[in-house]
Parts: C-alpha cells; sequence; structure tokens
C-alpha cells in the first residue's frame, strides 16, 4: 500500500505584514496582540523592556498555543549571523534563529559536524532546543543536549549568559522560552562522518514490538514507521556511520535493504526525502527530509510521547490494542508513527531526563477536533508507563509525577522572571501555575 505523499500545496505562514500567521502545517493560527520581527538584537532587547508579556516565535515548527501571548510575539529570526567555529573548545555559535540545515550545511563545508539532527533540519536552533526536540539513536540525546552556552534577554531587555556546569543551566536549555530570548547558542562540534541510510520493509508490526529493544539499538540512528497493525507496511529505516564496526543486525535475517530508487511505503516519494543506500556527509543523511524542500506530508498535525525505555514494549502494545479497538478511528486520522530510541540526559525538562527514553510519535491527518479526541485516547492507554509529551506538539494530559524536576524549574522561572513576562497559559500550566 503506497504511503501518504507530500502535499506542496500545504499551507505555509504568512510573511508577517499584517500577523503572524498559522504555523508551517497550517493548524494552528498564533494569537498576540502584536507581533514584531526584530531587526536587531537592539532592537529585540528594546521590544522586551517596552513589554509586559512577549512570546518567542522561530521557524514555526509547534503545533500547539506554545508561542501564543495576549502581548507581543517576537520573531527573531531576522538576527541572522554566520555560524562561528571555535575549534578550541569544540563548539560553534549560532543565532537562535537560525535553522539547523544552515548550520549543518557550514559545519561541513568546514569539516565538522554535529552529533544527531532532527527529522526536519527547517527548524531554528533556538526553537527546537527550547521544546525538547530530539534525533534518533540509543546512544544519541536530544538535540538540546549539545548547547554548551545559551545567551538571552531578560525580561529587563539585558543580555546575560549562561554555561554548562553552572547551577541554572540544566533548567535553562529547555525552557519553553521562559528564562528570556535565546539569542545565540553554542553547540557541540565533532569532526565530519559519512552516513549510509537503509530501508528494511521485510518485518510485520507485531516482530517489530517484541524486538523493540533489539531493533531501535542496532544502527546509530534507527527509525521504525508503522501504522500499529500488521495489515499495514512497517519499515524501519537504520542510519549507520560510517565508522561503526558493527556487523549486520540479527533482524535483518540477512534480507536485504529496500532498492535505494523504490519509494518507501510509509512515507512515500518525492524529492524532498534525503538519500538512502549510498554514504553520504551527516548533514544530508541524519535528517530524513531535505532541508530545501517542504518538509513531511505538509497538512498535517503531530503528536508525541516519551516513556522510559524499559516500558517500551508495554507502550507500544497497548496502544497496538486502543487501534485495534477503536473501529478503525485512529487509522482514518494517522498518516505515519515513528518509534525512535533517546539516551537519558541532566536537563530538567527533557523528554529524556534521567531515564533511556524510547519516543512514540504521531502524524496526523490536519483534522483538530478528531485529532484532539484521539491524543485523549492515546493519552489515556499510555497514562500507566509514565510518558511526558513533547512540549512543541498536540497533547492535553500533564502530569507533573512524570517530570522530577518540574518544581526545580519553577522555581527557576519564578526567580529570573517573577514578573511571568515571558509566560502564557501554556506555559503556566506546565508550571502548574492558574
Amino acid at each position: 500500500m503506497p504511503g501518504p505523499q507530500h502535499d506542496p500545496s500545504a499551507p505555509t505562514a504568512g510573511d508577517g505584514s499584517t500577523g503572524p500567521g498559522t504555523n508551517w502545517a497550517g493548524n494552528h493560527t498564533y494569537t498576540a496582540g502584536r507581533y514584531v520581527r526584530a531587526g536587531s538584537l537592539e532592537e529585540a532587547q528594546e521590544v522586551i523592556r517596552d513589554s509586559s508579556k512577549v512570546r518567542l516565535l522561530g521557524t514555526r515548527h509547534s503545533f500547539n498555543a506554545l508561542c501564543d501571548t495576549e502581548g507581543t510575539l517576537l520573531d527573531l529570526t531576522g538576527l541572522a549571523a554566520e555560524p562561528v567555529l571555535d575549534l578550541e573548545r569544540g563548539t560553534v555559535r549560532v543565532a537562535g534563529g537560525t535553522p539547523y540545515n544552515d548550520v549543518a550545511a557550514h559545519l561541513q563545508s568546514h569539516g565538522w559536524a554535529l552529533a544527531n539532527m532532527g527529522s526536519l533540519p527547517h527548524i531554528s536552533v533556538a526553537g527546537a532546543t527550547s521544546t525538547g526536540t530530539h534525533g534518533s539513536g540509543a546512544t544519541n540525546r536530544i538535540l538540546g543536549a549539545g548547547v554548551s552556552r545559551l545567551e538571552l534577554i531578560g525580561p529587563d531587555g539585558e543580555l546575560r549568559t549562561i554555561s554548562r556546569g553552572e547551577p541554572d543551566f540544566d533548567g535553562s536549555v529547555v525552557a519553553l522560552g521562559a528564562v528570556g530570548a535565546v539569542v545565540s547558542l553554542d553547540l557541540d562540534v565533532e569532526p565530519t562522518y559519512d552516513v549510509r541510510q537503509d530501508l528494511y520493509a521485510h518485518l510485520r508490526w507485531s516482530e517489530v514490538v517484541e524486538r523493540i529493544d533489539e531493533v531501535l539499538g542496532s544502527a546509530y540512528s534507527v527509525s521504525v514507521f508503522g501504522r500499529w497493525t500488521d495489515e499495514d507496511p512497517t519499515e524501519v529505516l537504520a542510519k549507520t556511520r560510517m565508522t561503526d564496526d558493527r556487523g549486520p543486525a540479527d533482524w535483518t535475517g540477512g534480507i536485504e535493504a529496500v532498492p535505494a530508487d523504490t519509494a518507501s511505503l510509509t512515507l512515500g516519494a518525492g524529492d524532498h526525502i534525503t538519500v538512502r543506500g549510498t554514504p553520504g556527509p551527516w548533514s544530508e543523511r541524519l535528517p530524513h527530509f531535505r532541508g530545501d524542500r517542504q518538509p513531511s506530508f505538509g497538512a498535517e498535525i503531530q503528536s508525541e510521547w516519551f516513556v522510559p525505555a524499559e516500558s517500551a514494549q508495554g507502550a507500544l502494545r497497548a496502544v497496538t490494542d486502543l487501534a485495534a479497538t477503536t473501529a478503525g478511528e485512529l487509522a482514518d486520522l494517522l498518516i505515519v508513527t515513528e518509534i525512535r530510541a533517546i539516551r537519558a540526559d541532566d536537563l530538567w525538562l527533557s523528554p529524556a531526563q534521567g531515564r533511556e527514553t524510547v519516543a512514540l510519535h504521531f502524524t496526523w491527518k490536519r483534522e483538530p477536533e478528531a485529532v484532539l479526541a484521539m491524543v485523549r485516547r492515546v493519552e489515556d492507554a499510555l497514562e500507566p508507563y509514565a510518558a511526558r509529551p513533547h512540549w512543541g506538539k498536540v497533547y492535553d494530559r500533564l502530569d507533573p509525577a512524570n517530570h522530577p524536576r518540574l518544581a526545580d524549574f519553577r522555581a527557576l522561572v519564578e526567580r529570573v522572571d517573577p514578573a511571568g513576562t515571558f509566560r502564557n497559559p501554556m506555559v503556566e500550566r506546565v508550571l502548574g501555575i492558574r
């Protein structure tokens, strides 16, 4: 069964001349008392200094109201600057609104690399790290774990920096924009490397579920694509770092990968998908989608939940059972699911804070009311598994017990922004403030 195809007619965000417009997928229209796209750092500082409420807008890849505000919606994507390598420290300094694709191209041209990338390289560095966005790989941490320094504008309009190892740092990276406006970041770099992508389609969904630890740990980066049933295609996309000396994974059974010129049954076809079958630069293989094309499926909604790796099999079985008992409702709304592994880290609001993690991602059709109703049913199914939602995607339930450092984060926010300049209702909900 061919997978859904890329939709070139999907809505795109407006240019901001008449307002902030929509997110990239068109499911959310931003609300704001006023919208400002800053042309300079000084302008951004002045806007924050003169505003009682401020939220930040980047490359518009969140799917919920995290950016909305009754005050000023401040767009920092105009504060572009060429990345600056510091080889003595092993870092690159980038403007917060810079898309990962631009950072990756710059690093690759100078012989350097990041440890990992997200599926979509179009996302801004500050937005991705602030919401806990991640790539894949049982030995790879979220993108924010590669941040070593932040430069922020505080609620008083003044610049401040915070670096790895300082007391507040682990609470300031994945911070939902609540501790200040991130204007630059230092990212860890390493020498460049090549990656090869191979797609396997011989396993059924139930077989992958039973072998999920083995499958997700079998290559540098692994993604499982499917639709929660054996009746629909299931595919495993394995990204191998060419210096990796691991042999072929047992689960492949010696079966060859899907030919590179054969379209994926779950991701579909199109020149927006990165190249399979041949080694190439990390910057062009770790993302699923090309940075110079519209990503993913276009008109869509995304949700994602993170469960402890030791509970992954139970969580996958629970949602599989849900899919089988919804009279086709889940299947009708779902475009594709992606399952990935993430290494544990210490960032307070990270989806992988304190635990090895498996991520359950859902790309839904753009039917907001029906999707929200199904999201609640998925959350019911995942309730026994201490699931954490992706901060930038569509979710309904938030259990503070699943975030052990939440009280520390609340104290940090109240200390650095006592007037709540950078808060909005979604942030206050996370903080437990009504």
